[in-house]
């Protein structure tokens, strides 16, 4: 087997900016950004990281029934989420957190998603929502509908008009796992057949719940799409700019009309798949360690400060970042419980015996334990 080019980089593991052998097509994407472009990657990440440290804790305080971290992987949906455009459609998995931030979305969507008080978490039809489309804990059906959505701008004739206030992308994100699945596969044979403007963003976060992505495919992921005639390209997910600069690439492809494309993203998920999960039962400590090394985080805040970065700008991301998290916890602690109406009431449009029988029999069993709910 012919040895892969190595991934897409632009930034070493220490900050320092050593662009790799193959990124020359993607570099002006790069020197076109501002200090205030890089500022703004850097508080992205560290803002959602306080996010979702806070999220996490509050389901372990009984406040949500699950949580999916996304640490680690900020960098990788950073870069990416900031290449779109205003008119573009994100189809996300359900750890895309900051995505739908950067898109505007009110973040506790999210969190009342996984508290069970909403079964939508936002209206994807309000344009402040930035066209995020809903979180999908069902494994690879997003590709499905991604792909379906940029059939539909095709036919809409919103694709290689040359106007770049209107031509439109789409990207899906997706993680290794669901690259076993039909739908994935299925997605990517419409999306070459009918050339959809679809960018397939796959975060190889190396695992799929437990199972490494070794045993999941003998091969780079990145190579599969091309089995469907799909270009593919693996970028360092670690590495903000690379996903940032490659994104754009391929947006932009997609916005005038060149069809469909994927990017790999190679990153880690350091702790859990879920709160439901744990990770310590499989992941190797020596694999961990390695990763940790490579946190996205650290490595462009080593970046900004090689760049002059101030003191007080971090101070200003740090005190930010705790007081966005500080605003979900009380937010939080405001919600309603669920109940047990949001099981049941909007399965049919119209009443139907047997849902009203097992709605019955579930409050009966509840009230036969006593006390309140």
């Amino acid at each position: 087997m012919t040895t892969p080019p190595p991934a897409v980089q632009f930034l070493a593991t220490d900050g320092s900016f050593a662009p790799s052998a193959g990124s020359d097509e993607y570099l002006p994407y790069v020197e076109a950004l501002s200090d205030e472009q890089h500022e703004q990657f850097y508080r992205d990440m560290a803002v959602i990281r306080r996010f979702d440290t806070e999220c996490t804790n509050l389901q372990r305080q009984g406040q949500m029934a699950l949580w999916p971290p996304s640490h680690g992987q900020e960098a990788a949906q950073v870069g990416s989420a900031r290449a779109t455009r205003a008119q573009d459609h994100i189809f996300p998995s359900y750890r895309e957190h900051v995505v739908g931030k950067i898109r505007g979305i009110d973040l506790m969507g999210i969190v009342e998603l996984m508290r069970g008080t909403t079964l939508g978490g936002w209206d994807v039809n309000d344009p402040k929502n930035g066209n995020f489309h809903g979180y999908t804990l069902v494994l690879g059906t997003q590709t499905l509908h991604a792909t379906g959505y940029g059939m539909g701008i095709n036919f809409d004739g919103a694709v290689g008009t040359g106007n770049p206030d209107t031509d439109t992308a789409v990207i899906v994100y997706f993680g290794d796992g669901s690259t076993s699945e039909g739908d994935v596969n299925e997605a990517m044979v419409f999306a070459a057949s009918y050339q959809t403007p679809t960018v397939f963003f796959l975060q190889n976060n190396q695992w799929a719940i437990s199972v490494p992505v070794a045993t999941q495919s003998r091969v780079p992921l990145y190579l599969r799409p091309r089995g469907f005639g799909i270009p593919s390209v693996q970028v360092d997910g670690n590495d903000v700019l690379a996903s940032y600069a490659v994104s754009a690439k391929h947006l932009d492809d997609a916005r005038n009309g060149l069809g469909p494309s994927y990017i790999e993203a190679q990153t880690y998920r350091i702790g859990a798949h879920t709160t439901s999960d744990d990770p310590t039962r499989y992941q190797n400590d020596e694999q961990l360690a390695y990763w940790v090394a490579r946190d996205p985080i650290l490595r462009f805040e080593a970046f900004l400060k090689n760049k002059g970065a101030s003191e007080a700008f971090f101070a200003d991301v740090e005190q930010e970042a705790a007081d966005f998290a500080a605003d979900i916890r009380h937010r939080t602690l405001e919600l309603p419980n669920p109940t047990i109406d949001n099981l049941f009431d909007h399965v049919y449009s119209e009443p139907h015996p047997l849902v009203t029988e097992q709605k019955a029999w579930l409050a009966n069993y509840e009230a036969s334990f006593g006390g309140d709910k």
